[in-house]
């Protein structure tokens, strides 16, 4: 039942190159960022994520990309990451790109059993047509598109068939978590973290605090142990900002007889 290990290169020991990994965050928020760097002391390569985006440049995701560590991703949002768009663009990376709430509700349909849904999202767009290119080759030929899905009308509207998503491996990152796995996150961390713990094989979580069990309200646990094979602390979290942007001051209006 202790399921706590002495940090996150410990905890990612043994996950194989070509695993799935699930990664919770939006942005830089709420972000497994220890596991990430853990991923990447380990060496662990060919990997495919399911995250909302890949980080930036330096930081993220996007540390692991820079070291050539992943093969595909599956993701929603993916404008702030320069190696990114190079490496899609010369073929050295694989891209699903999938509308934000449908990833979402992707990920949570797998972590509830659910094998596929329909929604209106994308239907009759090249979210179900088919075509948006997956992969590039050389002299920046597709060589891989997206495949039609299936729609259904239902109550006069149409709707896309859309698969359920699961991995071998999901790393989230949790406020607290107690020695049993329940975890409890705080204020945007909710966002895609609470739905990945629930769809891997694996979960492993980092946690700014570990509390005794019983420490938690049973009423305010917002992943329940069951869901969490493994967890650590997380120390020295950075606060980063995924863009900064500085505004202008509105120009006075003109004053008359000035």
């Amino acid at each position: 039942m202790d399921k706590v290990f002495s940090d996150a290169k410990a905890a990612l020991a043994d996950v194989p190159d070509g695993a799935t990994i699930l990664a919770g965050g939006f942005g830089l928020c709420g972000i497994p960022e220890h596991c990430i760097a853990a991923l990447r002391e380990l060496g662990i390569k060919n990997l495919t994520f399911v995250s909302n985006n890949c980080g930036v440049d330096e930081f993220g995701l996007g540390i692991l990309l820079g070291n050539k560590q992943i093969s595909k991703m599956i993701s929603s949002y993916v404008g702030e990451n320069k190696e990114f768009e190079r490496q899609y663009l010369s073929g050295e990376l694989e891209v699903e790109l999938t509308p934000q709430g449908t990833l979402a509700e992707r990920i949570r349909a797998g972590g509830a059993g659910i094998p596929a849904f329909f929604t209106p999202t994308g239907a009759h767009t090249a979210i179900s047509d088919g075509g948006l290119p997956l992969r590039y080759g050389e002299g920046g030929k597709v060589v891989k598109y997206s495949e039609k899905k299936e729609i259904r009308q239902f109550e006069g509207r149409d709707y896309v068939l859309e698969r359920g998503i699961t991995g071998d491996v999901a790393i989230v990152k949790a406020w607290k978590g107690d020695r049993f796995g329940n975890l409890v996150y705080r204020h945007t961390a909710m966002n895609f973290n609470p739905m990945m713990a629930t769809a891997a094989k694996l979960t492993i979580a980092e946690v700014e605090e570990i509390v005794d069990v019983g420490a938690l309200d049973p009423d305010h646990i917002h992943t329940p142990g069951i869901y969490v094979q493994r967890v650590f602390v997380g120390k020295q979290y950075q606060k980063r900002i995924e863009r900064r942007t500085t505004a202008k001051p509105a120009a006075k209006p003109a004053v008359k007889g000035s």
